[in-house]
């Protein structure tokens, strides 16, 4: 791959990439729990959480695909459809969170907490990777599995001028990896899905853009502190 000038390129063979597509949970930030969370978190015999606990509870908070626990008829539907419906987002989610659990009240305030994009903390290497895409004229978009609004996240960390386009799942009425998206983000972008890159933390939903030709790039969704330059690495040339 060939190192772009000014004119926001990066050739690999003859295909030329004018375009970045990101991920948003697990890429480019990450819901990291904080001990403070279940401090008065107990189960239904009155025990404190374990750490091994909280980590499990977090898992099924932020697993970007894949059932994790079994659900009747009813909230199958939720689960199914989560990522297009607010209302079954939170349904399914304190739902996940009781059969974790978690008592009641506690689950609705863990829920809280996941929608809300001041506690999502972002990756090392975001701000200046989606910094240094714009500079080299180089289009973003941001593709998300989602059913709240992430757009805050980016605006608290100044952010969001670099993104030409966000498609949330919730607005957009399809999820990864259906096709449909992806192709729709490209055309927003004003790009081919050839000329363009998917970066995302999980082979099935974002991995589902080589289907429309688009190449694609897969980072771990590690803790914040363990992932420093996964971005900067997933976009190489195209950074001037």
């Amino acid at each position: 791959m060939s190192v772009p000038g000014r004119s926001g390129t990066s050739t690999l063979g003859v295909v030329t990439l004018r375009a970045v597509l990101f991920d948003f949970s697990g890429t480019l930030f990450r819901l990291e729990e904080d001990p403070s969370w279940y401090a008065d978190l107990t189960d239904a015999d009155g025990a404190p959480f374990d750490l091994a606990a909280q980590a499990e509870i977090m898992r099924r908070m932020t697993a970007p695909t894949g059932q994790i626990v079994q659900l009747d008829a009813e909230y199958q539907h939720a689960w199914d459809n989560r990522d297009l419906d607010p209302e079954l987002h939170r349904k399914v989610y304190v739902e996940v969170l009781r059969s974790s659990g978690v008592q009641d009240g506690e689950a609705d305030g863990l829920y809280e907490r996941l929608i809300d994009p001041d506690y999502w903390t972002e990756y090392p290497d975001t701000a200046e990777v989606l910094r240094r895409l714009h500079e080299s004229g180089v289009k973003v978009g941001v593709i998300s599995n989602i059913a709240f609004d992430i757009r805050p996240a980016f605006e608290r960390i100044g952010v969001t001028q670099y993104v030409d386009e966000f498609l949330l799942s919730y607005l957009e009425g399809v999820i990864k990896p259906d096709p449909k998206i992806f192709l729709r983000a490209c055309e927003r972008l004003g790009v081919e899905p050839s000329e363009a890159l998917m970066v995302g933390d999980s082979e099935e939903a974002d991995g589902g853009a080589a289907a429309v030709g688009c190449q694609v790039a897969i980072v771990e969704p590690t803790p914040t502190a363990q992932r420093r330059d996964a971005l900067l690495t997933a976009a190489g040339d195209l950074l001037r």
